[in-house]
């Protein structure tokens, strides 16, 4: 199949999950054609969701960033592993208590379904994304985890990309608890069909309908077969066709950006 009969199926679905890091944007650089892009999503009457595995900012948070970028959207378009995860544990324990090594997304998010912080005997430890990571947390996480409580990662990320290379992700600074603990973590975000699943019903789409673009095999890609949805992925971010031949599966697609939809 030739790119232009590639782009042409793509072009004809109805719903996109699209992700956001290395899709469109590095840090606070916009990546190449997402201003069309997004225009053509609009102007086509597309239902469309920017899915992210980073549980660091609220949706408040990453619809002032596209906005500092150019790209004008209301926060209802961005869903997050952070709002993933509350979800989860609201259903799970309504009303619990945690002991969260994150940011604000991840705070706000937990507090909005009724959660309260708790650092003597919490239901749950909660890591996410977070540049506040300290000797003192991880030496807190152990000992809670081993007095009992439940250790959930907002997402099994190991990195993630950023204008001058990588930072470690929630899974690379989860990993001292789960070690010195002998405890796996259950990780909520892509690729738990949990988080696709949640995805679909806010678009109101079947599988058949939607398409999800993203630049990581390990999530992505796996979070959309897994979930029986097409596959994007694209280079402009983690991944490489040397990347793909890695894997034991592949994505239903590949192109090289989102711009190559549009431009």
């Amino acid at each position: 199949m030739g790119n232009k009969q590639i782009i042409e199926k793509i072009r004809s679905k109805k719903a996109f999950i699209s992700d956001m890091d290395g899709v469109i944007y590095h840090g606070n650089k916009l990546l190449p054609g997402v201003p069309e892009f997004v225009e053509w999503l609009k102007k086509e009457e597309k239902k469309f969701l920017f899915l992210t595995n980073s549980s660091e900012r609220t949706p408040k948070e990453l619809q002032e960033k596209m906005l500092r970028l150019g790209i004008d959207l209301d926060e209802s378009f961005f869903y997050t592993s952070a709002l993933a995860t509350a979800h989860f544990l609201s259903v799970q324990k309504p009303g619990g208590t945690a002991y969260i090594i994150g940011e604000a997304g991840l705070i706000n998010a937990m507090y909005n379904v009724g959660y309260s912080m708790n650092n003597y005997n919490p239901d749950y430890v909660v890591v996410g994304d977070t540049r506040s990571y300290s000797f003192e947390k991880i030496e807190q996480a152990v000992n809670l985890v081993l007095k009992g409580a439940k250790l959930i990662g907002t997402n099994p990320d190991l990195t993630g990309p950023v204008e001058n290379g990588i930072i470690p992700a929630t899974k690379a600074l989860i990993s001292p608890i789960e070690l010195a603990t002998g405890r796996s973590a259950y990780y909520v975000g892509k690729p738990n069909p949990l988080m696709m699943r949640s995805a679909l019903r806010r678009l109101g789409c079947s599988t058949e309908e939607t398409i999800i673009i993203g630049d990581r095999m390990d999530t992505d890609i796996i979070a959309g077969i897994e979930s029986e949805i097409d596959t994007l992925l694209v280079m402009s971010g983690i991944s490489t066709l040397k990347t793909v031949d890695k894997f034991p599966y592949r994505p239903t697609y590949i192109l090289d950006g989102v711009c190559d939809l549009v431009c």
